[in-house]
Parts: structure tokens; C-alpha cells; sequence
């Protein structure tokens, strides 16, 4: 008996220290990629010794769609190395875009017996406010920019694409907090939050952000609207939005240069590949020259990879291939027409070149599968719906999944979230409208 005893405390103790170490992950995500995988390391060893095969049998996540999709579309991957026509080692590199959907099923299990899932939220969300008070600080202290903007001007670390859909998750979160509170007349929490999220907001808007993540902000603005009142809600919410991006529009110099340029990008055509032209030879651009640069790229790899695909419909052309495979289609070619990559920076692109459509329609099967997953009422949905809806619509014009950081907080968020709402815990954050909704 003191022995069965020894062992329940010893796989408590481990438990506890997995959700820890998770949570540890989660404040890393923001700030550092080796902290990251350090933790991931030590993550994973400490988590697997508290799996029994009784308790997988009792709660069989990888039999559950949400658990079993991302390590089926992995399974697609590995086998994909059998029909495969380059190196071992371009296979190998192909099959680790792949891995970290392994940890979803993880996760879910993970969570899905824990109370401690605030535990990830609460770190996630305190490293990013460090890294947005340390954006904020050179425009109070500009002697510091050189310290603070490393990365660019309002970029911390990272990339400013990683950085503002990362504060694009936190002002959303936040905002939902936010108008709960203010329907619960908790008014003065909801003046501090809804303050902290114009902050993340105006961080996009006026310091640094990705085109996507603007384009993305009128949909969130609706889908919040809506997840609070229903269509009442999305009609309010397309209001404020016309009414924030008007102010927003005639306030911020950055947000209209970095919008103008998708308008320029498909009115002028030949002046984007001009530009691109110039790109490959070398030559000194404008920031705006640059961007359209950076879209004629975009643009000349979608064209591509259709046409790949349209090769290996069905089953695509192997893990690993996907450099190979252009390379084949800019044989012999010069110029913009010459250009070859790795990355298509198009998630399904990427995908069904190795995959084929039915990697693709997986891939798709697996996004839904994790949106009806967050359909439920209250700020974990809330929470989790924000992370899928993100890596589904930023994926159209970037490889979220295969990015080490975009793809890590879509599996944890996934895992965390989705093991809470499978948990059916009531919101220990005192912001949702009751536990029977949440459930």
C-alpha cells in the first residue's frame, strides 16, 4: 500500500511539474525559439513517464478527430518519404514540419485530466506584455531604440510578423475579457483591460505589423462582435470597426503605406515585377519597393505550385520535395521565372506539393475539426477559436504550421484549450458568463 501511495504523490508531482513546464513553453513562445525547444525537450520528458495504458484507454484522444487528425496527417508525411525522389536527409527535413502536430493529441490528454490550463494562458499572455511594454519604451525613451528595436523599428525579437499576430491574439483576448466584464458591471477591470488591448492594437497600427494581421483585424472585429451578442453583435461590430479603421486610417502613416501597397501590388503588375526584378539582381530598394517585391515572390510561388501540384495531384510528389520540385519547374529559366524555394509560404501549397489533395483535404479536415472544437460560449472558446481562425486565414499567405513559433502556439493552443474545454472546467478566470454555458 505505501508503495501504490509513493506512486500516486511521484506521478502527482510529475503532472504538476508537466503543466509547469508547459506553461513555461508558453511564456517562451513570445521571446526566445531555444528557450522554446529547450522547454519542449524537458516538457516531454517529464510528461510522458504520467501516461498509463489504462488511463489512454479510459480517454482515447487519438480516436477523437481533434486528437487524431494531426497525427494522421503526420502518418501522410512519414509514409510520403516511401514515394519521395530526393535525399534522405531533404525527407527528414520535410517530415519535421510535420512533428510538432504530435504533441496535439499530447496536449489534449495533458490538459484534459488538469485544472491548470490558466497556468499556459497566464504565461502566455505576461511575456507578451513584456515584450509590448519593451516595443512601447523607445517611443518614451527614444535613446533606447537601439536596445529595445533590434529587429527592426517596434520589433522586439523575433520578426514583426511573428510579433503582431502574437499581440493580435493578446488584444482580442483581452477586448472579449473586456465587454464581459463591462456586461457584469466589473467596469473598472474593463476600462484597465479594454485599455491594455488598444495598446496591443495601437502597437500594430502604428509601430510594426505584417500586412495579414491588418487584413485580418476587420474579421476578428466581426467574429468578437458576434461571439458576444449574436448578429446584433456583428452588426455593432462592423460599425466600430468602420468607425476604428477611419480613425486609424487618417492617424497612422504606417498602416496606410503598408495597405496602399496591396492596392499597388495588383493595379500595377508590371511595376511589381520590375521591382522583383531588381530584388534578384541586387539592387537597393525602397521600403515600398520592397514590398511589392516581396509580393511578386509570393505571387511567382503560388503560380508555381499550382503548377506542381497539377504534376501529383492526388498523392503529391513526396515529403521533402518541395525545393526539388521547383527547382525542376525554373529549369533553364532566367530572372523572376528562374526563382526557386523551400517554402511557398502558402500552408495548403505546402502541403499538397508533398501530399497531394488528399494531404490537403487532411489538412483542411483537421482545421475544421479544431474550430468546432471552440464553438461553445465563454473566454476558453473564446480563446481557442482566436488561435484556429488565425492559423487558418494567416496560412493563405504564409506556411503558419511548418513556422516554429506560429505553428507551436497553434498546437498549444489547440492542446491547452481544447484539453480544458474537453475537461469541461467552469472559467477559473471569473470572465465567461457562467460554467453551464462554457459547458
Amino acid at each position: 500500500m505505501a508503495t501504490i501511495a509513493l506512486k500516486k504523490i511521484n506521478r502527482a508531482q510529475l503532472e504538476r511539474a508537466a503543466d509547469g513546464l508547459a506553461a513555461a513553453v508558453a511564456a517562451s513562445l513570445p521571446w526566445s525559439t531555444s528557450a522554446t525547444s529547450i522547454l519542449l525537450v524537458l516538457w516531454l520528458i517529464v510528461l510522458i513517464p504520467t501516461f498509463r495504458w489504462s488511463d489512454l484507454r479510459r480517454e482515447p484522444i487519438l480516436t477523437t478527430l481533434a486528437g487524431g487528425l494531426p497525427v494522421l496527417l503526420w502518418l501522410l508525411a512519414l509514409l510520403g518519404m516511401l514515394w519521395s525522389d530526393v535525399s534522405l536527409s531533404e525527407r527528414l527535413a520535410g517530415l519535421s514540419g510535420y512533428h510538432k502536430l504530435l504533441a496535439v493529441p499530447l496536449l489534449l490528454s495533458q490538459f484534459r485530466r488538469s485544472d491548470r490550463a490558466r497556468w499556459v494562458i497566464a504565461g502566455f499572455f505576461l511575456a507578451s506584455v513584456g515584450v509590448l511594454l519593451v516595443s512601447w519604451l523607445p517611443t518614451i525613451f527614444p535613446g533606447l531604440e537601439g536596445i529595445a528595436w533590434r529587429r527592426g523599428p517596434g520589433v522586439v525579437v523575433k520578426d514583426y510578423l511573428t510579433q503582431s499576430g502574437i499581440f493580435q491574439l493578446c488584444g482580442f483576448a483581452l477586448a472579449y475579457v473586456a465587454a464581459d466584464d463591462w456586461r457584469r458591471s466589473r467596469r473598472w477591470r474593463a476600462f484597465i483591460l479594454a485599455g491594455l488591448a488598444l495598446l496591443f492594437f495601437a502597437n500594430i497600427i502604428y509601430l510594426a505589423s505584417g500586412r495579414t494581421e491588418l487584413v485580418l483585424m476587420p474579421i476578428f472585429i466581426l467574429l468578437l462582435g458576434f461571439r458576444l451578442s449574436g448578429w446584433r453583435g456583428l452588426i455593432a461590430g462592423l460599425v466600430a470597426g468602420m468607425v476604428l479603421a477611419g480613425i486609424a486610417w487618417t492617424s497612422s502613416a504606417y498602416m496606410r503605406g503598408q495597405l496602399t501597397s496591396l492596392i499597388t501590388i495588383w493595379n500595377t503588375p508590371d511595376y511589381m515585377r520590375a521591382q522583383l526584378t531588381n530584388l534578384i539582381k541586387g539592387s537597393k530598394l525602397d521600403p515600398g519597393d520592397v514590398a511589392l517585391a516581396s509580393a511578386g515572390l509570393r505571387l511567382e510561388y503560388y503560380r508555381k505550385s499550382i503548377a506542381v501540384i497539377m504534376n501529383a495531384p492526388i498523392m503529391g510528389h513526396g515529403t521533402g520535395t518541395i525545393r526539388a520540385r521547383f527547382e525542376d519547374v525554373a529549369a533553364g529559366e532566367t530572372g523572376v521565372a528562374g526563382i526557386t524555394t523551400g517554402n511557398p509560404h502558402q500552408q495548403t501549397f505546402a502541403v499538397a506539393i508533398q501530399l497531394g489533395l488528399v494531404g490537403a483535404a487532411l489538412l483542411c479536415a483537421m482545421w475544421i475539426t479544431h474550430l468546432l472544437l471552440f464553438r461553445g460560449a465563454g473566454v476558453v472558446p473564446w480563446l481557442g477559436l482566436l488561435v484556429v481562425v488565425q492559423n487558418i486565414l494567416g496560412s493563405s499567405l504564409n506556411s503558419n504550421l511548418f513556422d516554429f513559433t506560429q505553428g507551436w502556439i497553434y498546437v498549444f493552443g489547440v492542446g491547452v484549450l481544447g484539453g480544458a474545454v474537453l475537461r469541461g472546467i467552469p472559467d477559473q478566470m471569473n470572465t465567461a458568463t457562467s460554467a453551464r454555458n462554457d459547458l
